[in-house]
């Protein structure tokens, strides 16, 4: 009888454990990370809607950021910064700053600088700057798991999260050749106009004749 029980505690205390973690993962909010090189903006989009936009540095020609889609495998509060046998430990001439998000490529994070003039710029030796405030603001709003979209090229998505910033070329229409008068005893001289210039008013046109004189 004692047995029976015991298993019927089990199987209840099972059970509660499943719907439990069912209803945690309902509430975990679905984020994704979207950088956009090109642009050098971060967007942080939480089910579905733009929660944060924030300016950010990325990788320099000779040392570009990866692209791809990656996910924030560690978080760091005052990171010690090591490379090339170099080690900063916290505090303000660290060259990652006060946190640290490293992606899952090795090597690559979204962190701080100590170079704060660098943000908005093609900087940094792969990895994604952001400005301290907007850093620690951001640091609290993300957490391990999260997917992070590095986009090189600007494409649909990135115009929708950041607005398209490419204008077309204006390229003036081929203008008539233009006679001017000189004078009466004088043959009409032919002007050659560059394809941009153009006579919007009569005013314009009696600068020019003027200018000919």
């Amino acid at each position: 009888m004692k047995a029976l029980m015991h298993g019927k505690l089990a199987m209840v205390i099972v059970a509660v454990g499943v719907l439990a973690l069912r209803a945690m993962a309902q509430e975990a909010p679905k984020r994704t990370i979207v950088v956009s090189l090109e642009d050098r903006k971060l967007a942080l989009i939480e089910n579905g809607q733009v929660k944060k936009v924030y300016p950010v540095a990325v990788g320099k020609p000779s040392t570009p950021s990866p692209v791809g889609t990656f996910t924030i495998e560690r978080r760091i509060v005052n990171p010690t910064y090591h490379h090339n046998g170099k080690t900063v430990p916290p505090g303000p001439g660290n060259p990652v700053g006060t946190r640290w998000m490293g992606l899952s490529i090795q090597g690559y994070g979204i962190h701080g600088t100590n170079e704060p003039r660098s943000i908005g710029k093609a900087a940094s030796h792969g990895c994604i700057r952001m400005a301290k405030a907007d850093l620690e603001e951001f640091f609290e709003l993300v957490a391990v798991g999260d997917t992070v979209e590095l986009v090189g090229k600007r494409n649909e998505e990135t115009a929708q999260l950041f607005g398209d910033q490419q204008k077309p070329a204006v390229v003036a229409a081929a203008q008539p050749i233009q006679t001017a008068m000189v004078s009466p005893n004088v043959a009409p001289l032919q002007l050659n106009l560059p394809l941009t210039f153009e006579l919007n008013s009569e005013n314009q046109a009696a600068q020019v004749l003027m200018a000919l004189r």
